[in-house]
């Protein structure tokens, strides 16, 4: 294959360039996608047949990042990459959610793609860059492909859209979107925004559209000039016979059961009962007694066309309600009792229950990747156990569902949270999904938003969301407010926003058919704003203000500036002092130095006595010493030479023997002994910290 990197200019002053026939030429396609100084390979691969009986499509997205990509060396002891980062998680969602729809239906093949970040120059983030090098490698290969597909990062400075902003541009927009799409139609939408308008939004959906055509055309030219001839591949046939049984005996009673109008157990019986004895009836036959998932395949399919057709023709969705019909909303606050913060909310079948934590600045979450080193000060952490649909199963760490689900509600509720330096909090959201029937990221945000006020965060404006829903037919499409799982399995897009009275804070979209225009994703976003006003009134009702004092058992924090040549006298030697007051005042004491070099100094405690207590020592330990001054101190240590007196906490000074009295001493312990009071005079500072202290200048030398 050629070798050569090939470069486009998708957006005004953005160039992007790509190489293939280099590196990586066993896989099935490989490419290095530049931009910048920042440079991803990605590989994919796929296996030639299906293994025997798979019903699905085995698709695996990673994009790893390599320290070595920046010259740095990981953190921690191993000094080597483990798993995943939550970020490089959250970049291999993106890209699977856009390439998936474009694999052909019934392609079952396992297929693999890879992006390895290897090098970054931390101004060009890699995940958009993966999903172009992705769709590239996938369209030059011989593997099917409906593609290509691109992605871009939107964002916006002072009113004005630029597609792939550096880290530095990033820092003064309003919004950090990834759209990913065909030359088309969009596929996936992913981001935070600051409050924008739905007209706002489309418009920058639309100006990332405008760049991933450029992308997309790029990347029809280099497979006009480096591509492979597609391999053959021809969607296994239905066996008509067995469909018309599955359809004589199941159709008509799924009709009547989409028709019932059931809530979700009721429903999922009903469907049960009935493939239950569809699969018992055929699969007695000799002919289709191993025919059972081919069977269900069909009864599902019977089932999706028929929740479909009554939206589609009557405008009545499976629990009776209308389009845009919101279900039955209930919350509550304060529900655990110690707990700093706590909410329920319901909606529907679907519950949240949701817990607030306020930490000190030692709790922030410390964030090593390649191109965000700043520590986290505000978490939410969803979790979606088992029983919440109810199935039982084992219980494991957050997989890349529960990932992306906790990362959405998390955007969604950042840009309402106060400034750390307002708050002082580092506060951690729990989200425990107890049941699920319908969006339950959307009720994380709800909980999240109504627990942050229990626990008396004063949040900016109250946050809710909505997950919407379009079925599309022949000749019209419906739009669903409030999906349930059903809807979600059966429609053919999946689109979440969030935010306040005002505007959107974060959105999520999966398209799952190409063609859907920009008209409609409109009159969804429109639709999508009435639901999210809806539900914030329904919020209103329990809690609408941050309460107005902080749970009594959450930290209790004082702020205190001190002069920067006092720093080493509050840490003391060794970090002595410091840890001498926490443990003698039972709290917590940060100690940090500003930009204009003072002492910032954070106590944290679960009581206020002991915070303020604290507060008293360290006033004292930094009060101005004047030379010539007379203090009562306490003899901490007694030398051949002197002793060492404490004469305000934290400050001792050395009282030299010759100090201690106008005659010659010959034994100091004759004169002092450790715990001793005795009154003193500051001779001299010296060296900012070093304490000169007599005895005898107090004494008439007569004496």
């Amino acid at each position: 294959m050629k070798e050569d990197f090939r470069s486009i200019e998708f957006a005004p002053g953005k160039t992007l360039s790509i190489e293939t026939g280099r590196l990586a030429k066993q896989a099935d396609g490989a490419v290095v996608v530049k931009m910048g100084q920042t440079m991803v390979l990605c590989t994919a691969v796929s296996a030639k047949e299906a293994r025997p009986g798979q019903d699905f499509f085995p698709l695996t997205v990673d994009l790893r990042e390599s320290f070595s990509a920046a010259g740095r060396f990981p953190g921690g002891f191993i000094k080597r990459e483990g798993r995943p980062s939550e970020l490089e998680v959250l970049a291999s969602r993106l890209i699977d959610r856009s390439l998936r729809p474009l694999f052909p239906k019934g392609y079952y093949n396992e297929t693999q793609i890879i992006c390895s970040v290897v090098s970054s120059d931390a101004q060009h983030e890699a995940d958009v860059l993966g999903g172009i090098g992705a769709s590239a490698a996938i369209h030059i290969s011989d593997i099917p492909f409906d593609g290509p597909m691109a992605e871009v990062r939107v964002g916006r400075v002072d009113g004005n859209f630029i597609i792939n902003p550096t880290i530095d541009e990033l820092e003064n927009s309003d919004i950090d979107m990834i759209v990913g799409g065909t030359a088309d139609s969009v596929l996936m939408i992913e981001g935070e925004m600051k409050e924008i308008t739905e007209k706002e939004m489309l418009q920058a959906i639309k100006e990332a559209h405008e760049a991933i055509v450029k992308l997309c055309d790029f990347q029809e030219e280099l497979r006009r000039e480096f591509g492979r001839e597609k391999r053959e591949f021809v969607p296994e046939e239905q066996d008509e016979t067995l469909r018309s049984k599955v359809y004589e005996l199941a159709e008509s009673k799924i009709q009547e059961t989409v028709g019932i109008g059931l809530g979700k157990e009721e429903y999922n019986d009903k469907i049960r009962e009935i493939r239950n004895e569809t699969v018992d009836q055929i699969a007695s036959e000799e002919e289709y007694e191993d025919a059972e998932p081919d069977i269900v395949n069909l009864i599902q399919e019977i089932e999706k066309n028929e929740l479909r057709n009554q939206i589609l023709n009557k405008r009545r969705r499976i629990d009776g309600r209308g389009p845009e019909d919101i279900r039955e909303i209930w919350t509550s606050v304060g529900y655990l009792e110690r707990a700093h913060g706590s909410a329920i909310f319901t909606r529907g079948e679907t519950q949240s229950l949701v817990s607030v934590t306020l930490g000190s600045k030692r709790d922030e979450q410390n964030v090593d990747t390649l191109f965000h080193e700043d520590p986290k000060q505000f978490m939410l952490h969803y979790n979606f156990p088992p029983y919440s649909v109810g199935e039982a199963g084992f219980l494991r760490g957050p997989g890349r569902r529960e990932i992306g689900h906790g990362m959405l509600a998390e955007r969604s509720l950042k840009p309402m949270m106060p400034d750390f330096d307002e708050f002082g909090y580092v506060v951690r959201v729990i989200s425990d999904i107890l049941e699920s029937n319908g969006s339950s990221s959307m009720a994380s945000v709800c909980g999240g938003s109504m627990a942050l006020m229990d626990a008396g965060v004063p949040l900016k404006k109250p946050v809710s969301g909505i997950a919407m829903g379009i079925i599309i037919g022949e000749n019209d499409h419906v739009i669903l407010s409030d999906i349930r799982g059903e809807e979600d399995f059966m429609g053919d897009m999946d689109f979440k926003t969030a935010g306040t009275m005002e505007g959107i804070t974060a959105a999520q979209m999966d398209m799952k058919v190409q063609g859907i225009g920009f008209d409609v994703l409109e009159k969804a976003l429109e639709q999508a704003y009435n639901g999210r006003i809806h539900i914030l009134e329904e919020m209103s009702k329990t809690i609408s203000e941050a309460r107005k004092e902080l749970s009594p058992y959450a930290p209790q924090f004082l702020k205190m500036e001190i002069d920067g040549d006092m720093i080493g006298a509050v840490i003391g030697p060794g970090g002595k002092v410091i840890q001498t007051l926490q443990r003698e005042t039972d709290t917590e004491i940060i100690v940090e130095e500003d930009e204009k070099g003072n002492g910032i100094i954070t106590i944290a405690s679960d009581n206020l006595e002991k915070a303020e207590k604290a507060r008293d020592r360290i006033k004292e330990i930094t009060g101005h010493l004047e030379e010539g001054a007379t203090y009562t101190g306490t003899v901490k240590a007694v030398k051949e030479y002197g002793a060492f007196v404490e004469i305000v906490p934290g400050r001792e000074g050395l009282l030299h023997i010759s100090e201690v009295r106008h005659s010659h001493v010959k034994n100091i312990h004759d004169e002092l002994s450790v715990g001793d009071q005795v009154e003193v005079k500051l001779l001299k500072i010296e060296h900012g910290n070093k304490l000169r202290l007599s005895r005898k200048a107090l004494i008439p030398k007569e004496e």
